[in-house]
């Protein structure tokens, strides 16, 4: 093996590697530079829309023709990767809602109807059933009517006691005894109230054919043609 001589000192190779600068040292052992890879860029996208004139407009960019509509990015392939929903201002945020909100409530009141329609053809499912149901329904008010009528005519009874016991005040009933004046009074109020009760239940009367007759409308689009639809 060679040996050196530096200042009268035998240095093996080895040894003499040891002199060199670190430095010199650090870049012998880094390793050779790896030459940069380019970026993959992401495939590029393609935004199309339909404007306000009906054209199909196509961009690398979102349209800013199209701000006011709805727009669709799409990949390379021509496969839609989003869409991409209108600028709205504040007054056509609020008209959307307000159409969103009524358009919520119309289907609610659909489905109330549904409902409904299915209770009606649970409750009648054919005419007949329906037909006695306000049968029955008049003939309880008529039997009220009845009994109201028929106290009004003991009303009219206890009136002509009443009268023949006011013969003789006939020109003055105020000269007549408190108890007989009175029992006229009570009579007459009572028959207001009668007269009043079968007013009331003569209207009454009218609703119930009125909620039938509806119903029977409505039933009529349900029913099967056997059972007395259309």
């Amino acid at each position: 093996m060679p040996v050196h001589k530096l200042e009268n000192q035998t240095v093996r190779p080895f040894a003499a590697a040891a002199l060199l600068p670190m430095t010199m040292l650090v870049m012998l052992l880094l390793p050779a530079e790896v030459p940069a890879q380019p970026a993959v860029q992401a495939p590029a996208s393609i935004y199309t829309c339909t404007d306000a004139r009906g054209r199909t407009l196509t961009a690398d960019r979102p349209i800013a023709e199209c701000t006011d509509r709805e727009q669709r990015e799409l990949s390379p392939s021509g496969t839609t990767r989003r869409r991409i929903e209108p600028t709205y201002t504040a007054r056509e945020l609020a008209e959307r809602e307000d159409r969103a909100r009524e358009a919520s409530l119309q289907a609610a009141r659909l489905l109330d109807e549904r409902r409904r329609e299915r209770a009606l053809l649970v409750r009648y499912p054919n005419i007949t059933v329906h037909d006695r149901e306000r049968g029955e329904a008049l003939v309880q008010i008529d039997a009220v009517i009845q009994a109201a009528k028929k106290r009004l005519e003991e009303l009219g009874e206890d009136r002509k006691r009443i009268d023949e016991e006011l013969e003789f005040y006939k020109h003055d009933v105020s000269k007549a005894p408190g108890a007989v004046r009175r029992k006229l009074d009570d009579n007459m109020q009572s028959v207001a109230v009668q007269n009043r009760f079968i007013g009331e239940q003569e209207d009454e009367k009218k609703r119930v054919n009125a909620r039938f007759d509806e119903e029977r409308t409505r039933l009529k689009q349900i029913w099967s043609p056997q059972n007395g639809g259309k």
